[in-house]
C-alpha cells in the first residue's frame, strides 16, 4: 500500500486512510475547486510507527499521563527508512526547487466530522523548508495527537483513544497577502446561506489561532449583498519569513484588508463548497500577491442546528416540543412515531386530524431527533398573536419574549384574519372533550369530577391490557390504536383543570390582588400525581431499613433488589411503589426510553441519598409540605378577607373559586400521567415484539425495536436483517444526545431568534420568577438526575426537568433551570413544594459552576452568584449510568 497520496487520488470516502482533512482536500480537489496541491501521509505510517513505539500498551494503560505517556513515545521513536523516503520523494513532487516551502497539518481519522470538528486539536505546521525539516514536522504532527486538549476532546465526544489514528497533508504554502476563515452559515444567528467572513493581512494562523481581532463582512449568500463590515484592529500579522518558519509583526493596518468584489467572490466559492457538500461549511482560504483566491480548508460546521425538512414555501417558525416537556436529549425513532401517532390524535381534537395517523399531525415535524411544531399560521394570525405569547408564557416564558419580537419582522405579517377557524376548533374540543358537562360537574359536584379523574385512568388501565397470546401483529395494531386514542381521553380531564384556573383568576379580579401576589395559594395541593409520588417516596425512606442503602453502592442496591435480597420492608416497599409509579422514568415521553420499573437504578439512588441524610426534623419534606398546605389556607383565608372588604358577595365568591382552585389544580399533572402510563404499556407491548424479531434473526437485541420506526417494525415480521441499520441509528442517537445547545424557536432559514434578541449583561442572571422566596445556597449542577446527589439545601441548577428530576426537589433548597415558564413542571411542583425558584435563565449550567454560592430571588426571577470561586471542583453530574 503506497503511504503518500495526492490529493487528486483521494476522495470522502477515504476517512480511515488519510484523515478528515485529507479527505476533504481529496474531495475538494476532484470538485475543481481552488485547492493549493499537496499530498497526504497516510495513517499506515502512523500505525506503524506507533506499533513499534508500544502505543498499544501506553493507551491500555491509561491514567492521567497518558497524552504526555504517547507523546514521548511518539517523538523518540525512530522513523522507518521507507517511510521516510517516500515523504523525500513526495515532497519533490510539490517543486523543481529543492526547498519548497509547505504546510504541514495533521489529519487524524476523528476529525471535521459531521458530529465534531475537532478543528484545533492537533498541530500545524507553516512554511517548513526542505526534506529533513518535514520529516521533523511529520513526527510532530503524530505527537500532537496526543495533546491533552486532544485527548479531553476524545474523551468528552466518546471516541476510543485506541481507534484514532493520524495522517499527515503537505501542501504547498500560499504566500498569502490576506487570509481567514469564512463560514457558509452564520454560526451566531444559525441564518444559512449567510456567509461570515473573517480576514486579516498575512497568513491565516493569525484569524485561526485568535491572535487577532480581524476585520467581518457578513454576506448575503444569494444576492451578494454586503449586509456588514466591521473593521478590526489587525495589529498582528504573521508572515512567511524566506529560509522557513513565520514571523509575527506588529502592524497598523488602516481602513478594511478585502474589497467589496474580494469579499462577494469568497461569498460565491463558499457557495460552490457548501453546494458540493450539501451542507453548511467552515473554510480557511487565502489570497495570494497576484490575487489569486485559494481555498485551504473545509469541514462541516458542527455547532448548527439540524433544520426540519418541509416543503411549504416561505419563512416558518418552529417550537421546541423537547425543550417544551424538559427533556433536551433526542428520542429514539419508536418514540418519534409514538409522537407522531400521538399528535394526530391530539390534531384531531380540535378537528385537523390527518388522513393517515402515522403521518401525524400537519404542524408536527422533526430535526436533530427531537420534535418541533409549526408556529407560522399562528404567528400570522390575530387570534394567534393574541393567544400564543399569554399561552407560551406560563410555559415556555422566554420563547414567548422570542415569538413577540417576531411579530416585528415583515415575513412574518398578518394574512389570517378571520377568527372562525379558531373558534370553529374551540367549538370542536368543547364537544369532543364533553367540557360543557366537566366544567358543570367541577362547579356544582367537585366530588363528581374527581372520581371521574380516577374512573377514566381506571379505564385506560383496562384498554392498554394486552392478552399474552397476542400475536406481533396484534401488538402493532393496539400499540397504534393506543396511542392515536390516548390523547383525546387524556385531555378530556383539561375543563376541570381549566375551571380550577379560570376561578383563581376570578378570586384575582374580586380581591384586586394580582395573581402573582396569589400564588401561595397553590402551594401543596392534592390530586397531583407527581408531588403524590414524590412523597409516597419520602415515606418509604422513612419506613424502610437504613442498611444496606448509607454503605452500599447504587448498583449492588439495584443488584439486591433484582435478586429479592433486600431486607423484608425495603424490598416489599420499593416493589410497591414500582407497581404504582414504575412507568414513570427520566425522559419519560420517548417510549424508546426504559421505565423506573425496568430499571430502578434512579430510585434506588434516591432512597439511598434520603437514607444518608441526618433526620430532616421541621425540615422533612412531608412536614415542609403540610406546612405549605397550612400557609395556602391562609393565603386564601387572606384573599378572601380582602374581597370581602370590597363585598360580601365577592368574598363567598372568591372563598368558593379558590377552594375548587386547590381542589382541581393537581389535576393539571393527570392528562400527562395517562399519556405516560400509555406509553409505558406500549413499551411492555413492543418489547415482545422486539423478542420475536430477535428469534428471527431480525435484530440482536430486543430493544432493538426502539430504533425502528413502527411501520419498519411491522414490515420487519416478514424478515430480513435490520441489525446494521440499528448500529447506524444507535450511533446517531448516542451523537445526538452530545448536543448541549437546543433552540428554543428556530426558524427554516436556520435563524435562531433568540440569538438576536438583547442579552443580559455579563455576570447577571436573569430569568422568570418562578416561585417566590430567597434562599442563599451552594449550587448543585445537575444535567442527569440519575446518580445525582443533592445535599439539603443545596440549589439545583439544571437545562430543565420533567417528573423523573422531582425526587430531587425534596431536599432542594431552590431551583434554577435553563428552560421553562410559571406554569412549566418545574415551576409548578417548586411552588408546591415552598421552593424558590427561576427558569429560563440563559445558560444558567454553564455560567453557574457545581459549589458557588448563590442567591435565587423567586420573586424577582433573578439569580446572583455571591461567591465566585467555586467551593468545590465537583464537575456536573451527567450520568452515572
Amino acid at each position: 500500500m503506497k503511504t503518500a497520496l495526492d490529493f487528486s487520488d483521494i476522495d470522502g470516502g477515504m476517512l480511515a486512510e488519510v484523515g478528515g482533512k485529507a479527505a476533504n482536500l481529496g474531495e475538494l480537489t476532484r470538485a475543481g475547486l481552488p485547492v493549493p496541491p499537496g499530498w497526504v501521509l497516510t495513517t499506515e505510517a502512523y500505525h506503524e510507527v506507533a506499533q513499534a513505539a508500544g502505543l498499544d500498551d501506553v493507551i491500555a494503560t491509561g491514567g492521567p499521563g497518558l497524552a504526555e505517556a504517547a507523546r514521548t513515545r511518539l517523538l523518540e521513536a525512530p522513523i522507518p527508512e521507507a517511510i521516510a523516503a517516500s515523504i523525500r520523494a513526495a515532497y519533490t513532487t510539490l517543486g523543481k526547487a529543492e526547498a519548497v516551502p509547505v504546510a504541514v497539518r495533521s489529519s487524524a481519522t476523528a476529525e471535521d466530522l459531521p458530529f465534531a470538528s475537532f478543528a484545533g486539536q492537533q498541530d500545524t505546521y507553516l512554511n517548513v523548508v526542505g526534506a529533513d525539516d518535514v520529516l521533523d514536522a511529520v513526527r510532530r504532527c503524530w505527537a500532537s495527537l496526543w495533546t491533552d486538549r486532544a485527548v479531553a476532546y476524545r474523551d468528552s465526544n466518546g471516541i476510543d483513544h485506541a481507534s484514532v489514528r493520524l495522517a499527515v497533508v503537505v501542501q504547498a504554502m500560499v504566500d498569502a497577502r490576506t487570509a481567514g476563515v469564512m463560514f457558509t452559515a452564520n454560526p451566531l444567528t444559525g441564518r444559512r446561506h449567510e456567509a461570515v467572513i473573517d480576514a486579516n493581512p498575512g497568513l491565516g494562523e493569525a484569524v485561526v489561532s485568535g491572535a487577532v481581532n480581524p476585520d467581518r463582512f457578513v454576506v448575503d449568500a444569494a444576492s451578494g449583498e454586503i449586509l456588514d463590515r466591521h473593521a478590526g484592529d489587525k495589529r498582528l500579522v504573521i508572515r512567511a519569513l524566506p529560509g522557513g518558519g513565520t514571523e509575527r509583526v506588529e502592524s497598523a493596518h488602516d481602513g478594511l484588508c478585502l474589497t467589496d468584489e474580494q469579499v462577494r467572490d469568497l461569498a460565491a466559492l463558499g457557495t460552490r463548497v457548501e453546494d458540493h457538500y450539501g451542507a453548511p461549511q467552515d473554510t480557511e482560504w487565502a489570497i495570494d500577491a497576484d490575487g489569486t483566491l485559494w481555498l485551504t480548508q473545509a469541514r462541516p460546521i458542527t455547532t448548527l442546528y439540524p433544520l426540519p425538512e418541509t416543503t411549504r414555501e416561505g419563512l416558518r417558525a418552529y417550537f421546541s416540543i423537547n425543550v417544551a416537556q424538559g427533556v433536551m436529549g433526542p428520542l429514539t425513532p419508536m418514540g418519534l412515531s409514538a409522537f407522531r401517532l400521538l399528535s394526530s390524535g391530539a390534531a384531531g381534537v380540535f378537528g385537523y386530524g390527518p388522513a393517515e395517523a402515522r403521518d401525524g399531525a400537519a404542524f408536527m415535524f422533526e430535526a436533530g431527533q427531537r420534535t418541533w411544531i409549526d408556529l407560522t399560521t399562528a404567528l400570522r394570525s390575530r387570534m394567534g398573536r393574541a393567544i400564543l405569547p399569554r399561552a407560551l408564557t406560563m410555559g415556555e416564558a422566554r420563547a414567548a419574549a422570542v415569538l413577540t419580537d417576531l411579530f416585528e419582522e415583515p415575513r412574518f405579517s398578518v394574512i389570517h384574519t378571520s377568527r372562525r377557524p379558531f373558534f370553529r376548533a374551540v367549538a370542536h374540543f368543547a364537544r369532543r372533550v364533553h367540557a360543557p358537562t366537566r366544567v358543570l360537574q367541577a362547579l356544582v359536584r367537585p366530588d363528581r369530577a374527581l372520581a371521574y379523574t380516577r374512573r377514566l385512568g381506571e379505564e385506560l388501565d383496562r384498554r392498554l391490557r394486552v392478552p399474552g397470546s397476542a400475536t406481533p401483529v396484534q401488538r402493532l395494531d393496539h400499540a397504534e390504536r393506543m396511542l392515536s386514542t390516548t390523547f383525546p381521553v387524556a385531555v378530556s380531564l383539561m375543563p376541570i383543570v381549566i375551571t380550577g384556573y379560570g376561578l383563581f383568576a376570578l378570586a384575582s379580579k374580586l380581591s384586586g390582588r394580582s395573581m402573582s401576589d396569589m400564588q401561595d395559594v397553590l402551594r401543596s395541593v392534592p390530586n397531583n400525581p407527581t408531588t403524590e409520588m414524590d412523597l409516597e417516596l419520602w415515606t418509604l425512606a422513612t419506613r424502610i431499613e437504613p442498611e444496606p442503602f448509607r454503605n452500599e453502592p447504587v448498583s449492588e442496591l439495584v443488584r439486591r433488589f433484582r435478586a429479592a435480597e433486600l431486607p423484608p420492608k425495603a424490598q416489599r416497599g420499593i416493589t410497591a411503589f414500582l407497581d404504582k409509579y414504575g412507568h414513570r422514568g427520566v425522559a419519560e415521553i420517548d417510549l424508546g426510553v426504559p421505565r423506573w420499573s425496568e430499571d430502578p437504578t434512579h430510585i434506588l439512588g434516591v432512597l439511598a441519598n434520603y437514607l444518608r441524610m441526618e433526620d430532616g426534623g421541621d425540615l422533612a419534606p412531608d412536614k415542609l409540605f403540610a406546612r405549605g398546605a397550612a400557609e395556602a389556607e391562609a393565603a386564601v383565608a387572606r384573599i378572601v378577607a380582602t374581597a370581602r372588604r370590597r363585598g360580601a358577595l365577592r368574598g363567598a365568591v372568591a372563598r368558593f373559586g379558590l377552594r375548587r382552585t386547590r381542589l382541581f389544580a393537581g389535576v393539571r399533572e393527570m392528562p400527562k400521567f395517562y399519556l405516560v402510563k400509555t406509553l409505558a404499556a406500549v413499551r411492555r407491548s413492543l418489547l415482545v415484539v422486539g423478542e420475536h424479531l430477535v428469534a428471527t434473526g431480525v435484530l440482536e437485541r430486543a430493544d432493538d425495536v426502539f430504533f425502528l420506526r413502527i411501520e419498519e417494525a411491522r414490515s420487519a415480521l416478514c424478515g430480513g436483517d435490520l441489525r446494521e441499520l440499528v448500529t447506524e441509528r444507535r450511533a446517531a442517537y448516542e451523537q445526538e444526545s452530545r448536543r448541549r445547545h437546543v433552540p428554543r424557536i428556530v426558524l427554516s432559514d436556520g435563524t435562531e431568534p433568540e440569538a438576536l434578541s438583547s442579552v443580559a449583561a455579563e455576570g447577571a442572571l436573569i430569568g422568570s420568577a418562578a416561585s417566590a422566596g430567597t434562599v442563599t445556597g451552594r449550587a448543585r449542577v445537575v444535567l442527569d438526575p440519575v446518580g445525582a446527589h443533592l445535599e439539603p439545601g443545596e440549589i439545583l441548577v439544571c437545562p430543565s426537568t420533567d417528573p423523573g428530576w422531582t425526587p430531587l426537589f425534596l431536599t432542594a433548597g431552590g431551583l434554577v433551570m435553563e428552560m421553562g415558564g410559571a406554569m412549566s413542571h418545574g415551576a409548578v411542583v417548586a411552588r408546591e413544594y415552598g421552593i424558590p425558584a427561576v427558569v429560563g435563565v440563559p445558560d444558567a449550567t454553564h455560567r453557574i459552576v457545581t459549589g458557588q454560592e448563590i442567591t435565587v430571588n423567586g420573586a424577582a426571577g433573578t439569580v446572583t452568584i455571591t461567591e465566585n470561586e467555586a467551593a468545590a471542583q465537583d464537575e456536573p453530574v451527567i450520568s452515572s449510568a
